[in-house]
């Protein structure tokens, strides 16, 4: 009983830590619109706005302006769905993953994009989707591939935001997110689930037996020949018991 106790106790925990900072992360962006709102204070200026000086606060805090409720609501969903996923299979380093594929995409927008403010945390949501696809097809994880299909199901369409299609969405946060988390999905790759070994596979590497040493020396066979039984001698002396000696006749067999 104690056992169980102690197992169920493990895994409230590790639920826990699962759900707390992605919920955290969705409480705080809900917090800021609400502040935005009530003291009509507009936040875009802290985005990214690529290659100023006054834009480089953006690469920290633009996942955390959004501009409007629609925008906030289509982020925040998936920041649950998949900052979950990630705390759940990378509690190790979950926040180091998270803050990099946050600043890379900020700093690679920051750097490449057009010129005018980037908001929003959909970077960080292309990038966490990349992440957990890439790692699921890079490690063969029965359990990390079966999220990685859900990813897919729910996301699928997100490849289309990596495109130059709609002038007024920030395709270049998107496509950044994305190259962000693949990148980190290899760098992380001895981290976290690793390949799903099933227990057929086991066996068969147990049934694999080493070659025995026992027939090391070369035994030379003769062509159509018959050994005959050792000659024995009648007599012999101490030596020859102790280091007995034979002889071998060979009869072929079309003499027999």
């Amino acid at each position: 009983m104690d056992e169980y106790r102690e197992a169920a106790l493990t895994e409230k925990i590790k639920m826990f830590h699962t759900f707390f900072f992605p919920v955290l992360f969705i409480i705080l962006i809900w917090l800021i619109k609400f502040i935005e709102i009530v003291f009509d204070f507009p936040l875009y200026n802290f985005g990214v706005y690529p290659r100023h000086l006054k834009g480089v606060i953006g690469v920290f805090t633009s996942p955390l302006i959004h501009a409007d409720f629609g925008h906030l609501v289509s982020n925040s969903i998936p920041i649950f769905v998949l900052g979950s996923g990630l705390f759940y299979y990378y509690r190790t380093v979950a926040y180091k993953i998270f803050f990099l594929i946050l600043f890379a995409t900020g700093f690679w927008v920051w750097v490449s994009a057009r010129p005018s403010y980037h908001i929003g945390a959909s970077g960080v949501v292309y990038g966490l989707a990349s992440f957990m696809f890439t790692s699921g097809a890079i490690k063969k994880n029965m359990s990390l591939a079966a999220f990685s299909l859900v990813v897919v199901f729910l996301y699928g369409n997100m490849i289309w935001g990596v495109l130059p299609v709609m002038p007024h969405i920030s395709w270049e946060s998107h496509l950044m997110g994305a190259i962000a988390g693949i990148v980190m999905a290899f760098h992380y790759k001895a981290l976290g689930p690793q390949k799903t070994t099933y227990q057929w596979e086991t066996e068969e590497e147990e049934d694999i037996e080493e070659p025995s040493d026992a027939f090391d020396v070369p035994i030379e066979i003769i062509d159509n020949a018959e050994i005959e039984e050792p000659l024995k001698n009648e007599s012999r002396s101490d030596d020859s018991i102790v280091n007995p000696t034979y002889n071998y006749t060979f009869k072929p067999k079309n003499e027999a």
